[in-house]
């Protein structure tokens, strides 16, 4: 699953711009989990910890779900791991495929796509219910931008314990 992973703009519109952050932070992601078995993804870094590289993929998952189709966009979804609204479900994988795993993952990317287009602007603000507050666009990309940015820095060290591949 090779991806193209593009270069942030040095300069440009600030919605351009969080847009290619979070694009590149979303190829990161991918790129760290490429070439890997089921079985190498589903590793976990340090037992007890169920956290893995396909756990991540799960969670992010989660997180585009959750930022996205439910408070930017408004969709009376459940978790795609845990009906009962628990976050850290998505983080065990053992029973998990990366055929399955990724193609939630694709999916809520696409849908964050297009529900971050369709938005009249970065100012437009959503009731977030987790946090009982407004939110505007804006704050939504960065704080997956930060999801994205933490969890690729766990994905590194998962990524070098299960082959010793390092960078990005």
């Amino acid at each position: 699953m090779a991806v193209e992973r593009i270069d942030p703009p040095r300069t440009g519109g600030e919605r351009e711009t969080l847009r290619a952050y979070l694009d590149f932070h979303r190829a990161t992601l991918v790129m760290k989990c490429d070439g890997l078995t089921d079985e190498q993804l589903r590793r976990r870094a340090s037992p007890p910890s169920t956290l893995s590289l396909l756990g991540l993929v799960r969670h992010l998952a989660e997180v585009e779900r959750a930022w996205f189709r439910r408070v930017v966009g408004g969709e009376d979804v459940p978790l795609a791991w845990s009906p009962e609204g628990d976050y850290q479900a998505a983080y065990d994988a053992r029973g998990c495929a990366r055929a399955e795993a990724f193609a939630a993952w694709e999916a809520e990317v696409a849908h964050a796509r297009r529900i971050e287009a369709a938005a009249p602007s970065l100012d437009t603000a959503y009731h977030a219910a987790r946090w009982g507050e407004e939110v505007s666009l804006r704050t939504v990309m960065l704080h997956l931008i930060h999801e994205y940015a933490r969890h690729n820095g766990h994905a590194d060290f998962l990524r070098e314990a299960v082959d010793g591949t390092t960078g990005a």
